[in-house]
């Protein structure tokens, strides 16, 4: 409910006008190139599951590979529905088998699961980052190359210098004023940026007449599709229990708002992107206590909240 309200609150704010467009970019900037990349260190630092080599290496590859099955998912969902390529298809592939990894993900693991998992999320997301924008733009645009230049940015930055930290046993070393100060940052990260994906998606809402079989089918993708392939990475998988949190989470996820930007930088269609996020982020207030119910209780984990 906290991150749902704010949206909420974010769409009240654009629909009075309190926060035009016009904060939306400088906005993010802030939150993406500072307050976001401290409060990463911050949880990164410290954190013992990220001791272990194998855990970090299961993480980013876990997060690659699921993207890659939601993708198959929606690729195969779409041909089913009658999409082809220059219709829609390979936006709709892309837009419904990438989950909302980051802004959504993160309060509600921190929610229910605590620090440890949270971090191990940061270290995940960088596989899901490199599938984005490596498969994601190669497939979206037809390009056979990719360029690495693309993930260089604060949030990649800060994980891999809170890797080398942990790795190299240093992290313990960043304490004091500097550490406290870093916390202050980062902490309001993720509700800002919340407030600005619900303005987000206020100016999205009504742009774009709704196609029911773009929304049917990337409800069954997103929805049940990718979150069944989730919850069997975790339940069968020799994974450790925090990158088990982390998948019951991202399972229950919508689609992601950085696939639209995906389809509007690298020709795609950026109108079934929007519907399919919109979509699946208003059925998502109904599925996702759902799925992480039931996924929790089928894999054995359990909240910190009872």
């Amino acid at each position: 409910m906290p991150v749902y309200l704010l949206m909420i609150a974010g769409a009240v704010l654009r629909r009075t006008r309190v926060l035009p467009r016009e904060c939306d970019v400088p906005v993010m900037q802030l939150v993406y190139r500072v307050m976001l990349p401290c409060f990463m260190l911050d949880k990164i630092l410290g954190s013992a599951v990220l001791r272990s080599g194998p855990v970090v290496v299961w993480s980013i590859f876990i997060g690659f590979g699921m993207i890659m099955v939601g993708i198959l998912c929606g690729l195969g969902i779409g041909k089913l529905i009658g999409l082809e390529r220059g219709t829609g298809m390979r936006t709709f592939a892309l837009s419904s088998g990438c989950q909302n990894f980051g802004f959504t993900a993160a309060p509600v693991i921190e929610i229910l699961w605590g620090a440890g998992a949270l971090s191990l999320l940061f270290v995940h997301n960088i596989g899901v980052e490199v599938a984005m924008w490596s498969v994601g733009v190669m497939m979206m645009s037809g390009e056979r190359s990719f360029s690495w230049k693309r993930l260089v940015n604060g949030p990649v930055i800060a994980v891999a210098v809170g890797l080398a930290l942990v790795a190299l046993g240093l992290d313990g070393a960043v304490t004091g004023s500097f550490r406290k100060a870093m916390s202050m940052v980062g902490v309001g990260a993720f509700p800002v940026a919340i407030v600005i994906t619900g303005c987000t998606m206020m100016d999205l809402l009504g742009t774009e007449k709704m196609n029911w079989k773009v929304i049917g089918g990337s409800a069954v993708v997103r929805l049940m599709l990718a979150p069944a392939a989730m919850l069997c990475a975790a339940k069968f998988l020799p994974l450790t229990t925090e990158l088990r949190q982390v998948l019951v989470v991202q399972a229950a996820m919508p689609a992601g708002l950085s696939s639209i930007l995906i389809a509007r930088l690298y020709g795609g269609r950026p109108a079934v992107a929007v519907q399919v996020v919109i979509a699946t982020t208003v059925l998502s207030f109904l599925t996702l206590p759902w799925i992480i119910t039931w996924g929790s209780a089928w894999i054995g984990l359990k909240p910190l909240l009872p």
